[in-house]
């Protein structure tokens, strides 16, 4: 193996998994900036979808009292988004995955930008389940197009009140569950060749390290402190996808 090609596979799963045990998103973002260098796109994204998933579960197991006692707001997102994943890959015969991506990555730069410059954060406190489901269903639609499962679902959470671990127990189990379908279409599309197995071989464990590191900074944040955390992530991550599209 070339030595360019390891220490990139390396660094970006090291990245990748820092960042989803910290912010529970965002592998794909920062994973894939170093990837794209070194391998075909399609590889990568195979790739990557399996450090996703399998950083995600660590994720998962940490709210997982979270999880059981928000089952019907998991449910409000979840379910509506996995309709959309098919519309999603259709999406892409009428709108390229490349303008798909710069239009979320504005987004997400004004959106991240706005907020971490104001000092109070938005709180939306009465329930909204019909936006709910309209954003998971979006959310699944950004998966399957532009694997961006997490951008407007992380958004929105981020307005609302809810403690650091309940805001998780939205966005991990999503996530890991959107991208773990479209985990299961590469392999029927036959992605995951030899090749392909023995980096994620490599890039695994690094990721699941990286992600318990992640972890292990999450649990020090408070609750305004965690939602600081991913509005500024929410900015960081359309700065990193933006460059990414247009070099």
């Amino acid at each position: 193996m070339p030595p360019d090609l390891l220490w990139m596979l390396l660094l970006g799963a090291a990245s990748g998994g820092l960042i989803n045990g910290l912010a529970g998103f965002g592998t794909a973002l920062f994973a894939l900036g170093f990837w794209l260098q070194v391998m075909p796109p399609v590889q990568a994204v195979s790739i990557v979808v399996v450090m996703s998933v399998a950083s995600g579960l660590q994720g998962v197991w940490l709210v997982r009292h979270a999880i059981s006692t928000q089952r019907r707001r998991l449910a409000r997102f979840l379910l509506p988004a996995l309709p959309g994943i098919p519309v999603g890959l259709a999406a892409l015969s009428v709108v390229s995955a490349p303008t798909l991506k710069i239009t979320i990555a504005v987004f997400m730069l004004l959106y991240g930008g706005f907020f971490s410059a104001r000092s109070a954060l938005p709180r939306l406190e009465r329930p909204t389940p019909v936006v709910d489901g309209t954003v998971g269903f979006l959310g699944g639609v950004l998966g399957g197009a532009a694997s961006l499962s997490g951008a407007l679902p992380t958004m929105w959470c981020a307005m609302r009140p809810w403690p650091k671990s309940e805001v998780r127990a939205v966005l991990q189990p999503f996530n890991v569950a959107v991208l773990g379908v479209t985990m299961m279409l590469l392999a029927l599309g036959g992605a995951y060749d030899r090749s392909t197995l023995g980096l994620i071989a490599l890039a695994l464990p690094v990721t699941m390290i990286s992600a318990q590191v992640g972890i292990a900074i999450f649990k020090r944040l408070g609750d305004d402190q965690f939602r600081r955390l991913i509005i500024a992530m929410m900015f960081v991550s359309g700065a990193v996808l933006l460059l990414r599209e247009l070099t």
